[in-house]
């Protein structure tokens, strides 16, 4: 079954959400305004905006225990053959340290465990497996209200995943169900560090994103940690470039290539 891209779409003027890969999705997730689509490729820099309208993200819950389980379920759509984490006893507590070695430069990422215990359980494993190793970031995206880098897939096109998923986390998992304030749009900080994912139940794997500026979404991409100053530096360096406005949603490809040569644990 064919794997639907990694895209970001506006669905409005300001409200912005991040899509991604799912075996149960046959073609792009969602669609981009025609002004998304203008903004991706106008050579104007469009103003900021107005970042307190927004909601900021729920405070972090405090985990139910020292451990957790979690659950990875099979998927299609392996980019490269690793095995799924193991899913019993996950701490749930604690930073996990990550250095990204690209060849624009370095990226440093804290985890968070009590953010998002399953979440990092499965990108320590990968880091561990060398999934990541010589793998394009194939996104950028520079508009306002939604400038990120996208990585995590090995094939390059935005469409390959681990060969399992996983659950939302942390801020989907803030919110009660059926609570209003699960669909209102947020501010993900500069820094952040958050998970890509189709909207589907069970659809995280191994793309993330990586929040240079401010940005806006619904509260349902988990985030797993932040970045370092060295690694927003970097990722700077690649959107000074801009992108190729290949992507329908806005973005695309960065003009200024980066790939991640290696990832270890710290």
């Amino acid at each position: 079954m064919k794997r639907a891209s990694l895209v970001i779409a506006a669905l409005g003027a300001t409200a912005l959400v991040l899509a991604g890969c799912s075996s149960n999705n046959s073609g792009t997730a969602t669609m981009a305004t025609s002004s998304a689509k203008s903004s991706a490729k106008s050579t104007t820099k469009a103003p900021p905006l107005d970042m307190s309208q927004f909601a900021q993200l729920p405070p972090v819950p405090a985990p139910a225990g020292a451990t957790v389980d979690c659950s990875y379920p099979a998927a299609a759509g392996a980019a490269k053959t690793v095995n799924p984490p193991n899913a019993t006893g996950v701490p749930a507590e604690g930073i996990v340290s990550v250095q990204l070695t690209t060849t624009v430069g370095p990226i440093g990422m804290d985890l968070n465990r009590t953010e998002a215990p399953c979440t990092v359980n499965s990108m320590v494993s990968l880091v561990e497996q060398k999934y990541f190793d010589n793998t394009p970031c194939h996104r950028l995206v520079t508009s306002p209200g939604l400038q990120i880098l996208q990585c995590g897939d090995p094939s390059g096109k935005g469409t390959g995943g681990p060969g399992y998923g996983f659950d939302n986390e942390y801020p989907t998992t803030a919110f009660t169900e059926g609570d209003p304030k699960a669909t209102l749009s947020a501010v993900y900080p500069r820094g952040t560090l958050a998970m890509a994912n189709s909207g589907q139940a069970g659809s995280n794997g191994s793309q993330f994103f990586l929040v240079f500026e401010d940005s806006v979404l619904p509260p349902n991409y988990t985030v797993f940690g932040t970045i370092d100053d060295a690694g927003l530096a970097t990722i700077e360096k690649v959107a000074a470039g801009g992108d190729d406005g290949s992507m329908s949603a806005g973005g695309g490809a960065p003009n200024t290539p980066i790939t991640i040569e290696t990832a270890v644990v710290a």
